[in-house]
């Protein structure tokens, strides 16, 4: 055995090579600047190769000399079974010149010089010459493999005649305005007198044959190809080193309809739909003002996904919008395909069991928010768009709060609260008061709980969690069926199994009956995002008061709220105006419509003031003219009227 393994140690060292490559430990940091790390890491990586050259030039000559000498020695005592030694190793390339081998360049080496040679061809700026401006597409759009990318070459009917060419992305380009604003003009109509100036073809197309409504000039290729990917058309002269980029955006999307996850009572029935401008317009629709400020930018690497940011100026407070603007320009990603992905990243907490962003696919409620100094992030091929900052608060409402008059406004915030609370306590506190705290419920009734788990062979805490699982089976399979079927299958799945589970002896009747009523608090909470917070919650609690009853419980709700008076949501308490205290009259309990004079303090909006203090001048006429009627008042009390 000890003989094999010298052979193999002997084999190994005279075939083959081993090198040893040194890392630096550096610790784990977050990356603010994506250009600034990669510099980094280049100085890194060129210092440590550096470092690796210097030492390997002064021991390239003795690790030669030493592998010169050692070697016969070591193969000798190899075959005759001897102690083998052990060589310091030297690098492939040194190898092969020793024996004698021509020098290759390694994969990375022919990788490198690959990538070098091809950015060697990318140009910055658009050449005067329209074949070479031709074959620079051809290469950056992959054709002739690339089906989508459509290049048109033609003549413009000018004396002399002039070459050009559009280039356009089929399927997001409409063909008929291309044809008609674009080549029937250029083709047909041209009415271009010969210039000597050559550099002004561009300026000069675009200037008296082009109708299109929107049309940039651009003189980088990278703006040509960006505009180009995202549906507009690309229009290149010969002698021109300009591209004019026509605004020909064309495609197939689905029409505004009314909202899917957030019904609508009373009020507008529109709802966002995945074309951005479509969403911008329909908010701009309810705020007709200059004052509302539309600003574009890029997410995304290789998705280029254009972010909207609206927010009303003179309202909102501007460090709100540096805030925003600043985490979405810091995203290094490569795709982001929904506006689910953007809350994600830019949010204060990502393992926080409630949002800090709010999500709607409502125009009404977006406006609304944008009324009171939010802002509003749109992504483009998503319904919904985020609102920041949100507190709790915020999220237990709903547009129709608005439109109702006060007392049922307020009657619904008020069930839409209990019902949260509900939802979260409900199942621990039936495990709390079964094992630890019988006495606080009436006797007769202590007895029927027990007398119908008298026949359940499991312990309370099973049979809740089997229940809780059974309902959140019966709710997800209901949102993955399809819709035909999925309400059916859903009630007829609830009734069967908690009957069929009663009369297995399984669970206890009143068990049905506490998770039944769970499952419905819970989907009275009008956030989606909240309600998923809700339902995690409640196991927590439900563990609690296994554990420790009353006392568990109570433990966990003041942890709960301590921790959520320490979230923020761009800078704002998610239990604003409650913690810290505010005033606002948007709470639980709305106020008169005409009485919300302010908006809301918390927001440090520039402008407080959303109404002037006195909205029904008509109600004080009236009371005075009955008043007068009457026999009046004294002057005391009229001028006391007039000061308030």
């Amino acid at each position: 055995m000890s003989n094999m393994l010298k052979k193999l140690l002997g084999f190994q060292q005279s075939h083959f090579d081993m090198v040893y490559k040194q890392f630096k430990n550096e610790g784990f940091s977050l990356r603010q600047d994506s250009g600034s790390s990669r510099q980094d890491a280049d100085a890194s990586v060129d210092d440590a190769s550096s470092e690796g050259e210097q030492a390997t030039e002064d021991d390239k000559k003795e690790s030669q000399k030493d592998s010169q000498q050692h070697e016969p020695a070591a193969v000798e005592q190899n075959h005759a079974g001897g102690p083998v030694e052990l060589r310091k190793p030297i690098k492939i390339k040194d190898w092969k010149e020793h024996k004698g081998e021509p020098e290759h360049s390694t994969k990375k080496e022919q990788d490198t010089s690959q990538d070098t040679s091809e950015n060697k061809d990318d140009r910055t700026y658009i050449d005067t010459d329209l074949k070479t401006n031709r074959a620079y597409l051809e290469k950056k759009f992959g054709l002739p493999a690339n089906a989508d990318i459509i290049i048109r070459d033609f003549t413009i009917a000018t004396h002399p005649e002039t070459k050009a060419l559009v280039v356009y992305l089929e399927g997001l380009s409409d063909k008929t305005v291309i044809n008609d604003s674009i080549l029937k003009s250029l083709m047909q109509l041209t009415a271009l007198h010969p210039t000597s100036n050559t550099g002004d073809r561009a300026e000069l197309v675009k200037e008296t044959l082009l109708p299109g409504n929107q049309v940039m000039t651009y003189e980088k290729w990278e703006d040509v190809i960006k505009n180009v990917l995202m549906g507009s058309s690309a229009l290149l002269i010969e002698g021109s080193n300009k591209a004019l980029v026509i605004e020909t955006k064309g495609w197939q999307q689905r029409s505004v309809s009314e909202p899917n996850s957030e019904k609508v009572i009373r009020g507008p029935h529109d709802s966002f739909t995945e074309n951005l401008r479509t969403n911008t317009a329909l908010i701009r629709l309810r705020l007709q003002t200059n004052a509302l400020i539309t600003e574009m930018l890029q997410v995304g690497k290789r998705s280029g996904t254009t972010v909207a940011i609206m927010y009303l100026k003179g309202v909102v407070n501007p460090k709100l919008v540096k805030e925003v603007k600043k985490r979405i320009k810091k995203l290094d990603t490569d795709m982001i395909l929904d506006s689910g992905m953007i809350e994600q990243l830019i949010e204060d907490r990502p393992g926080s069991m409630i949002p800090t962003l709010l999500s709607t696919e409502r125009p009404d409620r977006a406006s609304a928010f944008i009324a009171e100094g939010h802002v509003v992030i749109i992504i483009n091929n998503s319904p919904y768009v985020l609102i920041a900052p949100v507190s709790l608060w915020a999220m237990l409402h709903t547009a129709e709060d608005a439109y109702l008059r006060w007392p049922f406004g307020t009657f619904l915030r008020i069930i839409r609260f209990l019902s949260m609370v509900c939802a979260m306590l409900l199942p621990g506190i039936y495990i709390a008061v079964t094992n630890y705290h019988a006495e606080m419920i009436p006797t007769e009734l202590m007895i029927a709980i027990a007398a119908s788990r008298e026949n359940v062979p499991f312990p309370v805490v099973l049979e809740v969690l089997l229940m809780e699982f059974a309902i959140e089976l019966i709710r997800e399979a209901g949102i993955r069926i399809p819709s035909v079927i999925g309400p059916t299958i859903g009630i007829v799945g609830a009734l069967i199994l908690g009957q069929a589970a009663v009369q297995a002896g399984i669970v206890s009747p009143l068990l049905v009956i506490v998770v039944a009523v769970t499952a419905l608090a819970s989907f009275t909470v009008p956030n989606y995002n909240l309600s998923f917070g809700v339902r995690i919650v409640r196991f927590l609690f439900l563990i609690a008061g296994a554990i420790y009853g009353f006392f568990g419980i109570g433990l966990l709700v003041i942890v709960g709220i301590t921790y959520l008076a320490g979230i923020k949501s761009f800078g704002v308490p998610v239990l604003a105006p409650v913690a810290p205290f505010s005033r606002s009259h948007d709470v639980l309990i709305r106020k008169k419509l005409f009485e919300l004079e302010e908006r809301p303090t918390y927001m440090s909006p520039l402008d407080k003031r959303k109404q002037e203090p006195l909205q029904r001048p008509w109600s004080l006429q009236s009371e005075t003219t009955e008043e007068h009627q009457s026999g009046g008042v004294n002057s005391d009390e009229r001028s006391k009227r007039d000061d308030s």
